[in-house]
């Protein structure tokens, strides 16, 4: 069993919850809808425009923009571990499993042990945006507002409060921020070794006839 720390949630945290739920609640079907594909399609979307980012230094980079490509899914998972130890210490349980007053957006609600803080979506969303501004700047200035999105949907369909998403999303930037450059160097030296070694190998010729 983990040991863990309970904390108490911020009061404006719960009361911006409030307010968002209950505007949720008050918007039509269809947009009840799309808010609950949203909030999973967002982060595949992001996803792909990190892959497109990677691509770009993948197919036509330098050494140090090909590293970069491949470290960038990395800090992505990286995030993902720092998330879940996070919500394993911190244990704050989700908050539409406890004002019993309000409806939310969602589906329903995840299932008590699967704890808030902070939200995995906003972090992952986080991470992939970061990285993807690190590959490729015009791809990313448009993953950016997409992952703040994406974030945001997470409160608004009622599965975290604002500053599960708030803290998430930075967690997440700080990663695919800080860490895929780290990552890269030691990926940037192997492959700086690969093409000094193949540029070492003696070249072969046909036998002549």
């Amino acid at each position: 069993m983990t040991d863990t720390v309970m904390t108490d949630v911020p009061d404006i945290s719960v009361e911006w919850y409030r307010d968002i739920v209950d505007f949720a609640d008050g918007t039509p079907q269809p947009v009840h809808w799309f808010a609950n594909h949203f909030t999973e399609g967002a982060v595949l979307l992001l996803g792909v425009l990190l892959l497109l980012a990677a691509a770009t230094r993948l197919l036509g980079g330098d050494i140090r923009g090909r590293a970069l490509a491949l470290a960038a899914p990395v800090s992505v998972l990286m995030a993902y571990g720092g998330s879940e130890g996070l919500k394993d210490l911190v244990a704050e349980d989700r908050p539409c499993r406890s004002p019993a007053d309000l409806v939310i957006v969602a589906a329903h609600c995840p299932p008590a042990g699967d704890w808030s803080f902070p939200s995995n979506h906003a972090t992952i969303a986080g991470a992939l945006a970061a990285a993807t501004l690190l590959l490729h700047r015009r791809i990313g200035l448009v993953a950016a507002p997409l992952a703040l999105l994406a974030a945001l949907s997470r409160t608004f369909i009622g599965v975290h409060y604002p500053h599960d998403v708030a803290a998430g999303l930075l967690l997440g930037a700080l990663f695919g921020t800080l860490f895929t450059p780290l990552a890269a160097r030691p990926l940037a030296e192997a492959l700086h070794w690969r093409v000094r070694r193949a540029a070492r190998r003696p070249l072969t010729h046909p036998a002549r006839r």
